[in-house]
């Protein structure tokens, strides 16, 4: 094979580069692993809304690399202009949940991975990912965190209010403060000692205090 050779190209050669044996295969194996990847993700979600579409797409991310990979590994000038080609893709959709950038990565890992043809690399690596992923996703924590948001009249009421959580939880921390005339508003982040949250009611009865409003949170928004 001479220097041209490897770079000369022709429709009808490219027909016949990759089998259809191949081809199926890759993509039957692509589809079981993209499944896989959709299960784990589904196991493992723990955002506000689900997004059944984006478990979607990473079956189809699973798929699309295969194929460009099958591609690009066999013709040398198609592997080039596919560099070029996809250079110049920018994606607009915003990562809501850090763990879906995992997801998408581990996707398109899989395909390259697969068709490159290290199947045993790509099944075995992500079984010990998916198992890894379970394990500690899953894992709730020794102390949920939650927020306060109180509404009091004054300086009193507002000390009255946090000397009474410091006494009842195992750390009372304020986030933020909020003052108009005449209110004020207490954002704090609490961690319960049990799971007992009647002390939210004793709290928004006490003198000069409006409201008291207690919310579960990951600790990803406020702060």
């Amino acid at each position: 094979m001479t220097f041209q050779d490897i770079f000369k190209s022709g429709f009808l050669e490219n027909v016949s580069a990759v089998s259809l044996f191949d081809m199926a295969l890759a993509l039957v194996l692509s589809i079981g692993l993209g499944m896989f990847i959709f299960l784990v993700y589904k196991k493992t979600y723990q955002g506000v809304m689900y997004s059944s579409s984006f478990g979607v797409t990473l079956i189809a991310l699973t798929m699309i690399t295969t194929l460009v990979i099958l591609a690009v590994t066999s013709n040398v000038v198609l592997s080039l202009g596919m560099v070029g080609a996809l250079s110049i893709v920018r994606f607009r959709t915003a990562i809501k949940e850090p763990l879906d950038i995992a997801f998408l990565f581990w996707a398109i890992a899989g395909g390259i991975v697969l068709a490159a043809g290290m199947i045993p690399l790509a099944v075995i690596g992500s079984v010990i990912i998916g198992v890894v992923l379970l394990i500690f996703v899953n894992q709730k924590p020794h102390c949920i965190p939650y927020i306060v948001i109180i509404q009091c009249d004054g300086h009193d009421s507002e000390n009255a209010a946090k000397t009474y959580l410091e006494e009842v939880t195992q750390r009372c921390t304020v986030k933020s403060k909020s003052a108009q005339k005449g209110s004020l508003e207490l954002t704090m982040e609490i961690r319960l000692k049990n799971d007992n949250t009647d002390f939210i009611n004793t709290l928004s009865e006490m003198q000069g205090v409006s409201s008291a409003v207690l919310v579960s949170y990951n600790g990803d928004y406020i702060g």
